[in-house]
């Protein structure tokens, strides 16, 4: 009774973990609702999208005399914004982010306005937003699950530890092996999909994603190479320990200090985004990047 309790309360904190790093990384959209003129405008705004398509971005906004523009560019450059109305198809109000290369990251502000003033959906701070390569769903799967059963085998192993004469080993031992496998083997192949590199942490970058994964297999490899031969009391502290820096690494959001594209690979010293209106459905205003200069 008292294992499946302890099975049932490291999978409440997993969950819950779990959940915390979705909301809180930067790649999750960003969701709220703002008043303009007299209407209530729920938006949601993508910080995640493919490298296959231009991002549409759709508000619904029924109140015909409210208008808007979005502002973009190139994320952590000085270009000037590149502007473009928002047109009304209906009861909503679109526009389109042209597609960048893989880990390519623009900013962007929303702007609705009334007779009266401007609002930005986002406030003062630009919505930044992420592109990536399309990832196998089977790959994504794989990933996921693995990465939930190494934590979940991890919280299991630390609360083991706590209780005295107990030997968390054996759970440790399952916990490194699906993070093995789900950081480094199915992560890097997300990596390679999304981004074009397998492995993009340390030593050879500022991935955090990737960096965090590999201190916290790190820590449980040295725990279990230490549990070895030692006695249990010993075996418990290193264990929980290990147990422990996996959760520290998992209350840091996904995808903070994610890949980057350099744009300075591009030709030219000045970057900057230009749109063409296509002459052919000059009415939907379909946008797409012709040049960086």
């Amino acid at each position: 009774m008292k294992k499946i309790l302890l099975w049932i309360l490291a999978f409440v904190i997993t969950a819950f973990v779990l959940v915390f790093q979705r909301l809180t990384g930067p790649t999750y959209p960003l969701e709220g609702k703002t008043l303009v003129g007299n209407s209530d405008v729920s938006y949601r705004l993508e910080r995640s999208h493919v490298n296959t398509e231009d991002y549409e971005l759709k508000i619904s906004v029924p109140d015909t005399n409210i208008k808007g523009f979005l502002l973009y560019r190139i994320f952590r450059s000085r270009n000037e914004w590149t502007k473009q109305e928002l047109i009304r198809q209906g009861d909503f109000l679109k526009g389109q982010i042209p597609k960048q290369p893989a880990a390519g990251k623009l900013e962007y502000k929303v702007i609705l306005k009334d007779l009266y003033k401007e609002t930005s959906l986002s406030g003062d701070t630009p919505v930044v937003i992420r592109f990536k390569g399309k990832v196998p769903t089977l790959v994504v799967v794989i990933h996921v699950v693995t990465i939930f059963a190494a934590f979940l085998f991890s919280i299991r192993a630390g609360l083991e530890a706590l209780i005295t004469g107990s030997d968390p080993r054996k759970l440790g031992l399952w916990a490194t092996s699906f993070l093995f496998a789900g950081g480094m083997i199915f992560g890097p192949v997300m990596q390679k999909f999304s981004f074009g590199s397998f492995w993009t942490g340390f030593p050879f970058g500022k991935d955090l994603t990737d960096t965090k994964t590999l201190i916290a297999l790190v820590f449980w490899i040295l725990a279990l190479w230490v549990s070895r031969k030692k006695s249990r009391k010993t075996s418990r502290r290193w264990i929980l320990a290990a147990s422990c820096v996996m959760l520290v690494v998992f209350l840091i959001p996904h995808s903070l200090l994610g890949s980057e594209f350099d744009y300075s690979q591009l030709e030219g010293e000045k970057q900057s985004i230009k749109t063409n209106l296509d002459d052919e459905q000059a009415e939907h205003r379909s946008f797409f990047m012709n040049s960086l200069v």
